[in-house]
């Protein structure tokens, strides 16, 4: 039988209400978010509410439309069918990723070369991981950022305004990838096999902005962009008062660039032109986002933007991020500025040079505030 979460959680107008109690005593369960739906919570705990975003009034999201029926078209979507032997058709592409890349930092990517059979078992291989018994799930919970292998809620619990309706096992999968007997035995294999094939894929995608930044194909990889790739494979349960909180607030990611694998629930939705714009899931398509770096050294020809996940009352959702960043534990030295053949006198130099050490604990100390990572190195 599974075990539940029993830990009690105060209302926020006691007068006796101590945040970082709360904190603690959810922390302390070491089940999660999935533990408070499995102790049958209709309620939920002071921490997950989101001020900025609650909205009283508001129907559950499920009664607010199909989301499936979110336009299609306006996310962009690239088809990467004969990318490696067709020269023309890779033109067209660069022009694609290019137009993508400055208009919206987001776009999602179909013909990639991951089977749908592999997607499907990564899918399958989290939700086993966050669904087995409790018990054997906390043998993984840390907030050791040093281990390879964490399983936690909310990585920034204890620095944020309000904590996200979502539980995250994360990997680091690349350069020095865990032996298998360092996973989780319930998804280590389909971790192992994803993880090579989004590798490829990301050298890939890091070729063709190179090539849309007008730059060496390899140029990106070059300075080591995709050196490194941590996995998190996100659990967004069902949420009794979805109006009330978040599953992912908004920010930007503070990598190279993110590769995501959704499953076909829906909530993500990135900040284009002032709105919030739905990502409406695409079976077969992975979703491909500027990060916060790939902003800096492109001397801002591309933009990362500000992305969320709305919580829901159905569920769960399921998604799979890929984050691909230099191995900077291997190299705390070298530092990332704009590059060189992007700069001139029409395109002057935007931002100070950055070690990725000092840009992380940077973008980890100021938690998810709304306001651009970048701010603070700009010339």
């Amino acid at each position: 039988m599974m075990a539940t979460s029993t830990v009690k959680f105060q209302a926020p107008s006691e007068t006796s209400y101590d945040r970082n109690t709360e904190l603690k005593a959810f922390d302390d369960t070491k089940s999660g978010v999935k533990g408070l739906v499995d102790a049958g919570v209709t309620k939920i705990p002071p921490i997950f509410i989101n001020h900025k975003h609650a909205q009283p009034h508001q129907k559950p999201y499920t009664q607010l439309g199909d989301f499936s029926g979110t336009k299609q078209g306006t996310i962009p979507v690239i088809d990467l069918d004969g990318v490696h032997r067709d020269a023309t058709k890779r033109r067209e592409i660069i022009g694609e990723v290019l137009e993508a890349c400055e208009k919206w930092g987001f776009f999602q990517i179909v013909n990639h070369g991951i089977p749908a059979c592999v997607l499907d078992e990564m899918i399958d291989g989290i939700r086993r991981f966050h669904e087995q018994d409790t018990e054997e799930k906390k043998k993984w919970y840390t907030r050791d950022v040093k281990r390879k292998v964490m399983f936690a809620s909310n990585f920034l619990l204890y620095t944020s305004p309000a904590a996200d309706w979502r539980d995250t096992i994360s990997c680091s999968m690349a350069p020095n990838p865990p032996d298998r007997d360092e996973l989780p035995e319930i998804c280590s294999d389909i971790m192992i096999d994803y993880s090579k094939q989004v590798m490829r894929l990301g050298d890939t995608v890091f070729e063709l902005i190179s090539e849309a930044l007008g730059l060496n194909p390899n140029h990106l990889k070059d300075m080591d962009c995709a050196k490194q790739l941590y996995l998190f494979g996100h659990y967004y349960p069902a949420c009794p008062e979805p109006e009330l909180t978040l599953g992912g607030r908004s920010h930007s990611d503070g990598n190279f660039l993110t590769i995501l694998l959704q499953d076909q629930i829906g909530g993500l939705q990135v900040h284009h032109e002032n709105q919030w714009v739905d990502v409406p899931p695409m079976r077969g398509a992975l979703v491909v986002n500027i990060g916060d770096l790939l902003q800096l050294v492109s001397n801002d020809k591309v933009k990362s933007v500000y992305h969320r996940v709305l919580a829901r009352d159905v569920g769960p959702r399921i998604s799979v991020a890929s984050f691909f960043l230099p191995f900077w534990r291997g190299n705390s030295s070298r530092v990332y500025g704009p590059i060189k053949e992007l700069i001139s006198e029409e395109s002057p130099q935007i931002y100070h040079e950055t070690s990725i050490k000092d840009y992380q604990s940077h973008y980890t100390s100021k938690g998810h505030d709304g306001v651009s990572s970048l701010l603070h190195l700009k010339l």
